[in-house]
């Protein structure tokens, strides 16, 4: 089953840079799971509300200049946040982002880029992200809906 974007996804892309865009459009063309498009751009009121309730840790986030999108899995028409959807999800972000070669970060996996993933288990991957996090001493915030272009090429 091939699934397409809905117009609410459409209008959260407005602002998103073009090449992310291409990647998302790309993506849906070739996920098992359907998604939308829950957050493109967003305001620093909007940003700052998410850091205040715990679901963002930055006030500097990569959605604030349209460099970012969230992506929330649907089953049945009904959103879902089941873990195993995102890493579906996820694959296919990853498929699309080398077929248009953008390099994407992943909040699955925040200190590697989709592509230096390709071909592994994006569970086992999330997981050794967690024990790198915890054995540096560091903070863990996974946030698998999350998807952004790699700073290094889209400062």
């Amino acid at each position: 089953m091939t699934f397409v974007l809905g117009a609410k996804s459409d209008r959260a892309l407005v602002g998103v840079h073009p090449d992310l865009v291409a990647v998302v459009r790309r993506a849906i063309q070739v996920t098992p799971v359907d998604f939308s498009v829950i957050e493109g751009v967003r305001t620093a009121a909007r940003q700052s509300e998410l850091v205040q309730s715990g679901a963002s840790l930055t006030r500097d986030s990569r959605h604030l200049t349209g460099h970012a999108v969230d992506l929330a899995a649907y089953v049945g028409g009904r959103l879902s946040w089941d873990w195993p959807l995102y890493y579906r999800i996820a694959s296919a972000v990853r498929q699309a982002a080398n077929e248009e070669q953008v390099p994407i970060r992943w909040g699955g996996v925040w200190d590697r880029h989709l592509e230096d993933l390709d071909g592994l288990d994006l569970a086992g991957e999330v997981a050794e992200y967690v024990s790198r996090r915890k054995a540096a001493g560091l903070r863990v915030f996974i946030d698998g809906p999350h998807f952004e272009l790699a700073k290094e090429r889209y400062p």
